[in-house]
């Protein structure tokens, strides 16, 4: 089975999310994973209708929704960071449970969409005087209740490392996950973040086979400063990344996300296909 390429409606953020739909799969994509945001699926204002809209639009455009990214919460418009804030972590328990409850919400409508898991941040941004010990603790606290909650819905919920956040590396992730210990818990595997904060993403496939469920790819300038840029135009050796995956998880979605180019996100989804499907042919790994 080659490896399946999905695109992230975070790059659309200016159209309808049917127009996102269409223009994802105008660019050759198999999957789209969906923003359980504004404009496309802020789960707490989506009706029944619209609901409907996006099964509708999916399917007559013959795609699958690899994920649900529920990291994003530009609905909220914190001034301080759009996607960050609310925080798992933050030190208002009436703020953060803003978070707490739209990831609730965003696991019953992957259930009501089909589709198999979503994407949340690794914590939050450590509050001034707040130690990382007192954010994880917050952390599991929340988080618990929410994967029973995916546990009842039959969808994974998915840590995604971040560079600035609570849980930046994969050893972090690791640690956390074995005190969590539940079997709703996955990974969101974020290539660019990785290799931002200097774990190498090709050695890392393997290690993480148990914990992986779906992956993001970007490429990232060799300073490893956190900015995504279009496959091809920075330093991560696709080639090395897209043999590990091809190796050791081949039926586990591989998503583009380019939110950045949200000024021209058809150009960056046919650029970023073309690159991996030319890095992936050089390599001998199938992928469509």
């Amino acid at each position: 089975m080659p490896l399946r390429l999905a695109f992230s409606s975070n790059a659309y953020l200016d159209v309808p999310v049917a127009e996102a739909v269409a223009r994802i799969a105008g660019a050759g994509y198999r999957g789209i994973e969906l923003l359980a945001d504004v404009p496309h699926a802020w789960p707490a204002g989506l009706l029944e209708v619209q609901k409907e809209g996006i099964r509708r639009a999916v399917r007559d455009h013959g795609l699958t929704i690899s994920n649900i990214n529920a990291f994003m919460m530009n609905a909220v418009a914190d001034p301080r960071q759009p996607y960050w804030h609310p925080g798992w972590t933050d030190p208002d328990p009436h703020y953060r449970a803003i978070r707490r409850e739209h990831t609730k919400r965003a696991l019953r409508l992957a259930a009501e969409l089909g589709a198999r898991s979503i994407s949340t941040e690794p914590g939050g941004e450590l509050a001034p005087g707040q130690s990382r010990r007192e954010a994880e603790a917050i952390f599991y606290e929340e988080i618990m209740p929410v994967l029973d909650v995916a546990a009842a819905c039959d969808v994974t919920l998915l840590i995604e490392p971040e560079p600035g956040l609570l849980i930046e590396t994969f050893e972090q992730y690791l640690e956390f996950a074995a005190r969590v210990d539940h079997p709703a818990l996955g990974l969101n595997f974020d290539v660019g973040h990785a290799y931002c904060v200097a774990d190498d993403p090709a050695a890392w496939v393997p290690r993480l086979v148990g914990h992986t469920r779906h992956y993001h790819v970007e490429d990232i300038a060799a300073t490893r400063v956190h900015h995504h840029l279009v496959p091809g135009e920075g330093a991560i050796d696709f080639a090395a990344v897209l043999t590990s995956i091809a190796t050791h998880t081949p039926d586990t979605w591989v998503t583009v996300e380019l939110y950045p180019y949200r000024d021209r996100p058809d150009d960056a989804a046919r650029a970023a296909r073309a690159h991996l499907l030319a890095v992936a042919a050089a390599v001998g790994v199938e992928l469509a």
